[in-house]
């Protein structure tokens, strides 16, 4: 035994998260009696979670803004601090969702598919014509730290940014030429953009999703798009991730990405050290990290 709290981390991190969690930490290989753990958005930390982890646990550090993945009534219950990692990737976030707008609205991904399967193809004043950004209006449901970054980028582009709370009716945001979804998942807004709230947008229009897979339903939305009553789709998440939506494969009008939101090496970094941050304040100063989940 080191003496070094014992920490758990469910993932492989960057080479020098990985160093810090070394100096300071004794990594064990599974989440038995272990005072920290490192998790994932796809790692449920549940009850049954904790219970493995054992009675000594202390930090749960989630490589993650979301919460989703954690059921904090248990964890508080047993008097168990939870951290998270805001802010850091605000911009790399914000970045994506634009990204995955300007593929979509400019057929960038289904230009490559098209090159790639060796399709015969020339320059002509027709072929695969898109649409540019400058002049529409881009509803932002959600308007925290991602959400406001998405709107501040956009406006470089000539957009008109809605900016909405994931609380508030929906009937602005609907009306744009371009949705984009940046609310946390709970119980309200699971299915918050449903085959209703697709009927109401307008046929030209535009979905973005790189929040959380579960706030649209993706049946319906693929429901949507076949019918022509939606111009495409671009999606970083998903319903049942890793899973997608067969129906989304298929169509040309719709840009996938693995859950990109915050994969850049910059960020992933920030918010491995955040994680470290999270447990030195907790496991070796005594104190409540300033990342805390109120």
């Amino acid at each position: 035994m080191s003496g070094r709290p014992r920490v758990h981390v469910v993932a492989r991190v960057p080479a020098p998260v990985q160093a810090a969690l070394e100096r300071e930490f004794e990594l064990v290989p599974e989440a038995d009696d272990v005072e920290g753990l490192v998790a994932i958005p796809s790692v449920r930390v549940d009850e049954a979670l904790l219970d493995r982890c054992g009675p000594r646990l202390r930090v749960v550090a989630n490589y993650a803004v979301g919460l989703d993945n954690v059921d904090l009534e248990p964890a508080r219950a047993r008097g168990i601090v939870v951290a998270n990692t805001p802010d850091v990737l605000t911009r790399a976030t914000a970045e994506l969702t634009l990204a995955l707008l300007l593929a979509l609205v400019r057929r960038v991904a289904e230009g490559d598919r098209l090159v790639r399967r060796g399709d015969p193809w020339r320059l002509e004043p027709t072929f695969m014509l898109g649409h540019g950004l400058d002049g529409r209006s881009l509803g932002v449901v959600g308007a925290g730290r991602i959400g406001t970054e998405v709107a501040r980028l956009a406006e470089a582009f000539g957009m008109r940014p809605v900016l909405l709370r994931s609380t508030d009716p929906l009937e602005d945001a609907l009306a744009c030429d371009v949705v984009t979804l940046h609310c946390p998942l709970t119980p309200q807004t699971r299915h918050l953009v449903d085959a209703s709230a697709l009927a109401r947008m307008r046929p030209h229009a535009v979905l973005v999703n790189t929040s959380r897979g579960p706030v649209v339903d993706e049946a319906a939305l693929v429901e949507a798009l076949r019918e022509g009553r939606l111009a495409g789709a671009a999606l970083d998440v998903y319903e049942d991730e890793p899973a997608v939506h067969p129906g989304l494969v298929e169509l040309e009008n719709v840009v996938l990405a693995p859950h990109l939101g915050s994969a850049t090496h910059e960020a992933r970094e920030a918010m491995g050290m955040l994680c470290v941050e999270a447990l030195r304040a907790v496991l070796l100063e005594g104190r409540v990290p300033r990342n805390v989940v109120p």
